[in-house]
C-alpha cells in the first residue's frame, strides 16, 4: 500500500510538470561576424562569396598566390582605381581559379574558368578584352557551378565605402 500510494504520488508529480524542451544533439553551425558582416559578391542565384579585397598594388600583387586551397564560398575582389583592361595571371597559384571581370556598374564582362597554375616560366597572361573596374577570383569551376556568365549583375555588400588606391 506504502508502495502504491509512492507510485500514485511521483505518477501525479509527473504528470502535472510540463515537459522540459530537449536539448539539440548539436549546436548549430554558427558564421563568425567578419562572414556576416565582411564584404561579399553574391552572384544572380543567390550564391554569396564571402572576398577579401585587394585594394593597393601590393595586395593585388600578392593575390591568391601560395594558397594551397579555397574555402567554399570565399575568394578576393581585386578593385582599380579606373576602369581599365587588366590582364592576370597565376604566377606561384596553386589551385586552379575563375577569374571573372566585372565593370563599374557591377555587370560580368568576362568570366575565365579553371584557370590552372602556372607551372612554366614566364606564365602565361589571361586578357578579358574588356573593360573592368573589378576582378574577382573564386575557385576553379565555380562560376560554372553557378551559371554565371557576361552581362549578368553581382551585387556587392559591405564593398562600397572601400576606396582602392
Amino acid at each position: 500500500m506504502k508502495n502504491e500510494i509512492l507510485f500514485a504520488a511521483l505518477l501525479a508529480f509527473s504528470c502535472a510538470k510540463p515537459n522540459a524542451p530537449a536539448a539539440p544533439a548539436t549546436a548549430p553551425a554558427t558564421q563568425s561576424q567578419a562572414e556576416v558582416n565582411g564584404p561579399r559578391v553574391i552572384f544572380p542565384d543567390g550564391f554569396v562569396v564571402h572576398v577579401e579585397l585587394a585594394t593597393n598594388d601590393e595586395t593585388r600583387a600578392q593575390g591568391l598566390m601560395y594558397r594551397d586551397r579555397l574555402r567554399p564560398g570565399a575568394g578576393m575582389l581585386f578593385l582599380f582605381t579606373s576602369d581599365g583592361d587588366y590582364p592576370f595571371w597565376m604566377k606561384n597559384t596553386l589551385i586552379p581559379l575563375d577569374m571573372i571581370w566585372i565593370d563599374q556598374q557591377k555587370k560580368v564582362a568576362h568570366v575565365k574558368v579553371n584557370v590552372p597554375p602556372c607551372k612554366a616560366d614566364p606564365c602565361p597572361s589571361y586578357d578579358p578584352q574588356a573593360t573592368a573596374r573589378y576582378v574577382l577570383e573564386v575557385a576553379g569551376g565555380v562560376s560554372k557551378e553557378h551559371g554565371l556568365k557576361a552581362g549578368d549583375v553581382l551585387r556587392f555588400e559591405e564593398v562600397d565605402g572601400v576606396v582602392a588606391r
